[in-house]
């Protein structure tokens, strides 16, 4: 399709680069991250293990898998966890036995990203004041956080939002909106759950190529993110600390990116036009972003970019005239791990604070996309 030409409101009053000042520590009102923690399903596959099985569940008996093995091998994932063994997919039949199977699996990997999390971050479940907890792969109401809060043991008072829609840009839009609270409430501590368990969204007998896509692509995971308001706590020696952040709608873009739910539950929608999307607008507003900050994309020494397929990333790279090796964090989590919606930045920031731990001073910005069209940009400081 032809991606719709996007028109900005005329540029605000906000000074350049070359007079802004330039920022030499992290401010007073930056929200530190205490700790970061994933939670994995234990059914691994390799990519090639999958694709076979995964064409028995969507093509009819006899179809030419010829597409279907040239997806699988282009997505750039090796492993992937799934929810289930990969057997008992073919046995979930309608949304009611998928959304039961993404509840039970959702409780315990979502139970065991906190644990972990505030474990590391030497807290306990009733320190937390309010837990945002983001997925679109499931349904419930009660709400998954408000399950986990009872049985983890949190206060009564404890303040919740669950979030659904958001889907892959939720890690990022969360983690700004803990950002949020704890500017208001600075002594407090916020935890950001997000449960993401994406192979239960396949549709059975569905050979469309968003379908196969999606097959080929995601994997199912959780991950929590401790922050703690500037009043309760100093910058976690393993960082970095949230400086701001930004987001922007796309106009006219709704149908690039999302479901269509239906009785068999979420169909997705992939248009081919992202990356297009993404090439000819996503450098410009993060440029201005940067811009707004003293910065540019020069001065940032970490990115935290959510792996939204091989091409997408390619998109970004282009968009923002990166070197090569910028995105290499994203690539690795999506060869390891697949794209896990909401889910992947963490696992990013995760990785990144426990094996390369950027110097002290170090910009980063975490970055993420999802239906809207929409984008979430966070500024981090280590």
């Amino acid at each position: 399709m032809r991606v719709p030409v996007i028109v900005d409101p005329a540029p605000s009053a906000s000074r350049s680069p070359s007079t802004a000042p330039r920022p030499t520590a992290v401010p007073a009102t930056a929200t530190p991250i205490a700790a970061v923690r994933t939670a994995l399903p234990p059914h691994r596959y390799a990519q090639e293990d999958l694709t076979e099985p995964i064409g028995d569940l969507c093509l009819p008996p006899g179809a030419d898998r010829t597409v279907l093995r040239r997806i699988h091998a282009s997505a750039g994932v090796r492993t992937r966890h799934l929810a289930l063994p990969i057997e008992r997919y073919a046995a979930l039949g309608d949304f009611g036995r998928s959304n039961d199977a993404w509840m039970a699996a959702g409780l315990r990997l979502g139970e065991e990203a906190l644990t972990g999390a505030l474990k590391e971050a030497g807290l306990g479940p009733a320190d937390v004041d309010l837990l945002v907890c983001a997925s679109i792969t499931g349904v419930a109401a009660p709400s998954l956080d408000a399950r986990l809060a009872g049985r983890m043991g949190m206060r009564p008072d404890v303040k919740r939002l669950p979030v659904f829609g958001l889907g892959c840009v939720a890690g990022a839009a969360g983690l700004a909106r803990v950002h949020d609270y704890l500017r208001g409430h600075p002594d407090d501590t916020a935890v950001l759950l997000t449960v993401e368990l994406c192979s239960l969204t396949l549709q059975l007998r569905d050979d469309s190529r968003a379908n196969l896509v999606a097959g080929a692509l995601f994997g199912d995971g959780a991950a929590a993110l401790v922050a703690r308001g500037s009043g309760s706590a100093g910058p976690d020696a393993a960082g970095p600390s949230v400086v701001a952040t930004r987001s922007r709608l796309y106009p006219d873009t709704e149908q690039l990116l999302g479901w269509n739910i239906g009785a068999g539950g979420f169909r997705v929608v992939i248009d081919a036009g992202v990356p297009g999307l993404v090439r000819d607008h996503f450098g410009r507003h993060v440029r201005a972003f940067l811009a707004d900050h003293g910065l540019t994309t020069g001065d940032i020494g970490t990115w935290v970019c959510h792996p939204g397929g091989p091409r997408v990333l390619s998109a970004v790279t282009d968009s923002l005239g990166l070197p090569a090796g910028a995105l290499d964090s994203a690539r690795r989590s999506l060869a390891a791990v697949g794209n896990m919606s909401s889910v992947s930045v963490l696992h990013i920031l995760q990785s990144i604070r426990e094996t390369r731990r950027p110097e002290p001073g170090t910009w980063g910005l975490l970055l993420a996309m999802g239906p809207g069209f929409c984008s979430e940009l966070v500024l981090l400081r280590w």
